[in-house]
């Protein structure tokens, strides 16, 4: 078995909750309209959000095994919904590179990147609950 990474959430009432990953804290909620608190990001937001962030450091990663250095890096992620999950993701990336080395970029960061490796190939999903003394 590979290795592992854990984090954990905390439910704080309503749809707000805290995830501790490694040394930090994140702040999860829902938005006003749908019942929520608005005190951060929805759990959606921060899916789409690893996948931005993954993707853009893979392709700064690539850039630099392969002698870049972008004047810009922008990546933008955009999931289309369908009833209670995403259909479909779409990346949509900026790279201050010259225009004939976007494709092997390309190929290098799809290589590296966890998270769209994960998506692309699926992930056994396993859920367990146990009760515990209030």
């Amino acid at each position: 078995m590979g290795m592992e990474r854990t984090v954990a959430g905390v439910w704080h009432g309503g749809y707000h909750c805290t995830v501790t990953a490694g040394d930090f804290e994140v702040t999860v909620d829902e938005p006003v309209e749908v019942g929520g608190s608005g005190l951060g990001p929805q759990p959606t937001d921060y899916f789409l959000a690893s996948i931005a962030s993954c993707f853009t450091l893979a392709l700064g990663h690539a850039a630099k095994r392969q002698g870049l250095v972008p004047s810009a890096l922008r990546v933008q992620v955009t999931g289309t919904y369908e009833g209670l999950r995403f259909a479909s993701v779409r990346i949509s990336a900026e790279v201050g590179v010259p225009a004939d080395r976007v494709d092997a970029l390309l190929e290098a960061a799809e290589r590296v990147c966890y998270v769209t490796n994960t998506l692309r190939s699926g992930v056994e999903l396993t859920t367990e609950v146990a009760a515990v003394e209030a």
